[in-house]
């Protein structure tokens, strides 16, 4: 008869780790994804190589490289949206960081 108190295959008889701290392994981790510092860097990796690219395209439309205008603005456009998500996503973190630092102990 399995342990009524075991949730999740965890029994009674395994040590809980706190999930995101410093030695412990979180889910994440456990599942072989990648960490949240990971997934951020590649987030700001993402949005500086799309405005490279976009910067680029304008580039070369101005020096006359090229004329494909609609290649040029969906390049710009895809750069602002992932700007304005990136943006947001820190708006969120330092949202959640001011609620965490008013909590009281």
């Amino acid at each position: 008869m399995p342990d009524p108190l075991s949730i999740n295959g965890i029994g009674t008889g395994q040590p809980l780790s706190p999930v995101g701290m410093p030695g412990t392994t979180g889910v994440s981790r456990e599942a072989g994804g990648p960490s949240f510092r990971e997934v951020l860097l590649n987030s700001l990796e993402q949005v500086n190589r799309l405005q490279q690219e976009a910067n680029e395209g304008v580039e070369k439309l101005m020096t006359g490289q090229t004329d494909n205008l609609a290649a040029v603005f969906t390049a710009v456009r895809k750069s602002d949206v992932a700007f304005s998500m990136l943006m947001e996503m820190r708006n969120k973190l330092i949202d959640a960081y001011r609620e965490i630092q008013q909590m009281r102990v």
